[in-house]
């Protein structure tokens, strides 16, 4: 049995919120670097969000909104590249962000699938599944010894210095990964 698109696109709404404000709490709670980056995931779970509001609410201003904010964010990913390749994700992730926005329904033509969707598909799909699997193996070992290389996190399953138990920034970031790929899916 399958959820009506509107349902769907509504849950997707309430995740991607969700994540959105436990980021933005995390950014109160920590400092520094930590605060910035929780920031930038606060960001990009409130405009996956308004992204995945259902066709009808808000069409004549998303796409330029979006688009600014998401282009800034990838800017500022882009520019935080120099202090280590684990900033690529929010790069990847403001860009997708950005083609989102301003290629709604991009998804099939009679040609198949685009080339950029068809590649961030794949990307995200990796980032799930391999995300997942370290959520997983490092709720059932209680630490992991491998920095999470998907965010440049190397925490070791402790509360801590990114304002919260590590688990659940990294449910959190697997909860926002899903979300993209969703909503891939459903262009």
């Amino acid at each position: 049995m399958s959820l009506p698109a509107s349902v769907s696109s509504w849950l997707l709404v309430l995740l991607c919120a969700v994540s959105g404000a436990y980021c933005l709490g995390r950014v109160r709670r920590s400092g520094g670097a930590a605060a910035r980056e929780a920031g930038g995931e606060a960001l990009m779970g409130f405009g996956m969000a308004v992204m995945a509001v259902p066709a009808g609410f808000g069409e004549g201003w998303r796409a330029p909104v979006l688009g600014v904010v998401f282009g800034g964010a990838a800017l500022h990913a882009g520019w935080l590249l120099r202090g280590g390749i684990h900033h690529a994700h929010h790069l990847v992730g403001s860009l997708s962000m950005v083609y989102m926005a301003f290629a709604p329904g991009a998804g099939h033509g009679a040609g198949g699938l685009p080339l950029v969707t068809g590649t961030l598909l794949l990307y995200y799909a990796g980032y799930v599944v391999l995300g997942g699997s370290r959520l997983v193996t490092a709720g059932a070992a209680g630490t992991t010894s491998t920095p999470y290389p998907l965010t440049g996190d190397g925490h070791d399953g402790q509360d801590d210095q990114d304002g919260g138990p590590a688990e659940v920034i990294r449910a959190c970031r697997l909860a926002m990964g899903t979300g993209m790929l969703a909503m891939l899916l459903a262009m």
